[in-house]
Order: structure tokens, then sequence, then C-alpha cells
């Protein structure tokens, strides 16, 4: 190790931002492995998951208490490195550095539509590992490939058991504790859809919900024993794949509850009471097997009252994913329970075709300052797959990578908007040192925004599509207008030569690109639609309806394309279905 002085530009390479930070002028140069060149100290003073790095010029020191601390000084290391004709450069710095929140996650839809590839789940746990997150959770509706249950998950590219345990291996060696998922009361449609486990429905013959276009089952019947039989067996086969002592059981969303089998309970003990019961009950199976339960907060938030009535060693996550979500409240009254309780919000990513980057900047800073005011333990980073999971990953990385900040240095660490977040999503999340996937992922994800239109919970031109066959306008989008279209098509065009200068065969500019496309798609079905309110999209002119098929199909393909890049080809087809459902309106 050799040492040359000289003036350094501050270290911004950092992510998430120390929360102590002292830049110096001077530099040292490292040859040689850089963990080699490290000086490691054992200060049980430290937060357990805190570090002090020292560089100057008699090398690199860096203090822990934990093997956990030591691994994130690292990470913050090797961030400010820089390569130099075969060494490594560091500038002088001091820092300490600890966590805000305890629990500091990611939650991945993979029962809709995307199980992801072995190779890109290890990748993103690597990515989150870097970022300090220790956390990372795979929601589980019907994707794992439960033993003697295949007629459930046949055809989904299910994760396998031994799929699961190599997972958790590699979490654990990258001090991220890797936490098993079931859906346990509602969203079960995937299950009780199938005649073998109908009978154990709410409502047998199905009721309408916003995750399926027909009506199906959708929850649980909590007054039928053989629900928690049936769940109990679902763990047995689940619970032993992880090493985590926690498990995430969901228990949201039960929108059919007390609309049929469990009717004459909820009139006569009230449903808020039934939903407790049954939550008790499930509770009672998750202790049986040695692990705490995780839930979702938003029945019990519905009726605060029943909070006090919850199990003492369960653990409520709220979740909210619009930008003025009343965390405020609700984390005041979570945290009164005196419950254990985490905090919730998303990438915003999810019923769009490429994010909706102001909303997800808004919503990770907003639970980040109230979990932080109140007292919440965790921070979860929730990114979902509502009607298709049609954007690609590029949609989902700025979230995690604010969300990381938020829940390592709280809503601070997040900067004023998304765009200041582009160089570093370029650098930090695809690889790209020119910045401009950064700025044209950032910019796509405001396309949503750009449009006006009223929607929440999603983009209005991906609503265009997914709502096409339904009355227009939508509820979904109600202010939609020719100037707002208008708006959208010539930010396009910008991001389109932005675009054009980024390597084209980059994973990320492909995602962009089809995205792009997507997105310009949208806006010229909008436009027909305002062009002919009254018809249905087959009552559209016949040349506008040839015009948009024409330009749908290779979209169609593009999304194959895209989607076969990072995930097993599980789900697919049901995907692919919306878009053909609107290609089919189309006339073809």
């Amino acid at each position: 190790m050799s040492q040359r002085i000289e003036q350094s530009r501050p270290p911004d390479r950092v992510w998430p931002p120390p929360r102590r930070l002292e830049h110096r002028p001077g530099e040292i140069r490292v040859t040689g492995a850089l963990d080699a060149a490290v000086r490691s100290e054992t200060n049980a003073s430290l937060p357990r998951e805190g570090y002090r790095l020292a560089i100057d010029a008699g090398g690199i020191t860096l203090a822990s208490a934990s093997p956990a601390g030591d691994f994130y000084g690292r990470q913050t290391l090797r961030q400010l490195a820089r390569d130099d004709d075969g060494a490594t450069l560091l500038p002088f710095v001091a820092i300490e550095d600890e966590p805000l929140f305890d629990v500091r996650g990611v939650m991945l839809d993979v029962s809709r539509d995307k199980v992801p590839t072995m190779e890109t789940l290890r990748s993103l746990l690597r990515r989150f590992a870097h970022w300090k997150l220790n956390h990372v959770e795979l929601y589980v509706e019907h994707t794992f490939a439960y033993p003697g249950h295949e007629v459930v998950w046949e055809g989904t590219s299910a994760l396998t058991p031994d799929e699961v345990r190599e997972l958790d291996r590699l979490a654990r060696e990258l001090h991220i504790d890797l936490v098993p998922n079931q859906q346990s009361f509602g969203h079960m449609h995937h299950w009780l859809v199938h005649e073998r486990y109908r009978d154990l429905a709410e409502v047998p013959e199905g009721v309408r919900h916003p995750f399926a276009i027909e009506p199906e089952p959708f929850s649980l019947c909590p007054t039928d024993p053989r629900s928690l039989e049936l769940l109990a067996g679902l763990y047995d086969a689940l619970l032993p794949c992880f090493s985590s002592t926690s498990f995430n059981v969901g228990l949201d969303e039960t929108f059919d509850l007390g609309q049929g089998r469990s009717r004459a309970a909820c009139e006569e003990r009230g449903t808020d009471v039934v939903y407790v019961e049954f939550l008790t009950a499930v509770q009672r199976l998750v202790a049986e097997r040695g692990r705490r339960m995780l839930f979702w907060a938003d029945v019990v938030l519905e009726n605060p009252e029943s909070i006090a009535h919850l199990p003492k060693d369960s653990v409520p996550i709220l979740w909210g994913y619009d930008a003025a979500h009343p965390f405020e409240a609700q984390t005041r009254a979570l945290a009164e329970s005196g419950l254990e309780y985490w905090v919730c919000p998303g990438t915003s990513s999810w019923q769009s075709f490429a994010g909706r980057t102001p909303n997800a900047h808004a919503n990770l800073k907003r639970a980040a300052h109230w979990g932080a005011a109140h007292g919440a333990r965790g921070y979860l980073i929730a990114d979902w797959g509502d009607r298709g999971h049609h954007q690609p990953l590029f949609a989902s990385e700025l979230g995690w990578l604010v969300g990381a900040g938020c829940a390592w240095g709280g809503a601070d660490a997040a900067d004023d908007s998304a765009r200041h977040h582009a160089a570093r999503l370029s650098r930090l999340a695809f690889d790209d040192p020119s910045g401009i996937l950064g700025s044209v992922a950032v910019g796509l994800g405001e396309i949503a925004e750009l449009c006006r239109a009223g929607s929440s919970n999603g983009s209005p031109l991906f609503f265009l599509l997914s709502f096409a066959h339904e009355a227009f306008p939508h509820e979904r989008f109600p202010s939609l207008s020719r100037e707002g279209l208008a708006d959208a098509d010539a930010r396009l065009d910008e991001l389109e030569r932005e675009l054009d200068a980024a390597p084209a065969d980059h994973p990320t500019a492909r995602e962009c690109r089809w995205a792009l496309e997507m997105l310009r798609f949208s806006t010229a079905f909008g436009r027909a639609r305002l062009d002919s309110p009254e018809a249905e999209v087959g009552g559209l002119p016949e040349e506008v309806r040839a015009r948009l098929a024409a330009a749908l199909e290779p979209l169609i393909e593009g999304h194959r394309r895209v989607w076969l890049g990072r995930h097993r080809p599980g789900g697919l087809e049901r995907s692919s279905g919306w878009l053909e459902r609107v290609l089919g309106g189309l006339g073809r």
C-alpha cells in the first residue's frame, strides 16, 4: 500500500449516505486486495450494525461491534473506492455510521406473475446487501412448490425448496434475513379456484376483486377449522427451508369477509372480532413452529379498537403507497398499542409500465419520517405486480435505492426530488457510468404524473389498457385529456433521443426502450378513446383499430423478450393475456 496526497473530490459515491462523515484532503493508493488492507477492530461500545471507518495516511481502520457492522463498513469502503491503473484509490475520510431502523427490507412479489430467475435473485440479494438492507421477503400466494399441491403451482415456475435453501444460505452470508412469506386469509384465490380447495372459501361461488377479471373465491373461511389445517400443512412444508425466526402470514385485504359462510358469525360477534380470532389462531400455528408472526395491519387499522386484542408477540406492518398516505395518524395508533410495528411504503412501480417516480420518492420519505417519529422498528419496501406485473425490473430500482437510504438514514437521507438520484441510480443499480440510463429511467417514471389524469396507485397509461373493456372515461383516470397526453408524448420524444445515446445491448436499455414504446402506444390509445368517447374499443373506426393493433402486436412480443431476460416463463402467458385482451378488442 502506498499513499498519494492530493485534493480528492468529496466521497459522494456512498449509499446510503453515512450519518456522520468528515472528508479530508488527500487519498491513498491500495495495491492488491482491498479487504486485506483493512485493519479490523472490535469495539463493543458501537451500535450492533454501526461501524467507524477511518482512512488516512496511516491506512484503513474499521471498527465495529459485530460481523454485520464490519460488513456494512466494508460496503462503504467499496463504494468509496475508485480504480486507477490496476490499483484502488480511496479518499481520506472519517466516518461514524449506524442505521436508523433495525429492520431494513424489501418485499418482492413473486406471485403476480413474475418469478425471477435464480441469477436475478442472487444479484438482487447482493445489491440489497451492498445498500445495507438486511431483510428480504419473497411474497407468495401460490408460487412455492408445495409437495402434494401441484395443481396450484404447476406451470408457474414456482420456487422449489432446494432453491429457497440456496437463497437462504446466500442471504445469511450477506447479513440478510430471508423471511418466509405465505398469504393465509385473503389473496388465496389461486388455491380456491380449484375444486379441491373451493369449499374452504368464504364465498365458494366467487366475488369480484381487484386482482382478476372474472369473479373468483378470494378468502379462506375463518370459521371453518379446515382452513387452519390447510395452513398448518403449508407452514410445515415452507418454514424448514428458511433459517429466519420471522414469518409473514399476510392476512390483508379480506374483502369478502362476512359476505359468505362466516356471515352469521360476523353478524353475531362483529366482523372485526371474527378477523382477530382467526389472526390469533394463525399466530398460534406460527408460534408452535418457533417463529414470530408478521402481518399486514390494514384490516385492524380500519377498526382501531381491535388493535388492543392483537397477540402481544405479533408484528403489524403498516402499508401505504400514496404520497399522502396518513402515516402520521396510523403510526401513532400502532405506537400507542405498545406492539413492535414496521412501516411499509412502496416502489410505486406496479400498475404501470415504467413506475411513478415522484409518488415513490414522496411515499418513501413520508413513511421514514413518521415511522422514525413514532418508534417503528422496521422499514419494508414493497414491490408489487398487480394486474400482470408488466413493469420491467428497472422501474423498481429507484424505489429500492431511495428506500435503502431512508431505511438507513431516515427521510433526510433522500434528496429533494427523485431526479437528484438519476446519476446514483445509473452507477449503483445499472452499472452505467454515463448516467444516461438513470436519467431515462427517472424520466419514464415521471410520465404518469405529466398526464394529470387523476390516477392513484397506478399510471393512467396503464389503466387505459387494463380497463379498456370497461366504460370510458373510467374512474381510474377521470381527468384524462388531450393536453396531458400531448405533454407526455413531448417528454417521451426527449427521452427517446436521450436513450438513443445509451448502449443498445444493455439490459436496462432494452427494458427502457420497451417501456417507452409501450407508453407511447398508450397515449395513442388514449387519444383514440377521447376522439370516440361513446364507443367501445371494438367500435372505434376501423382504420384506427388497425393502426393500434399493428403497433401493439410487436409490443406484446417485446414484453415476452424483456420478461425472459430476468424472469422465468411461468406467469408470462397470464401477463401477456392482459395485453392480448386489448388486441382482441381491436379486432386481432
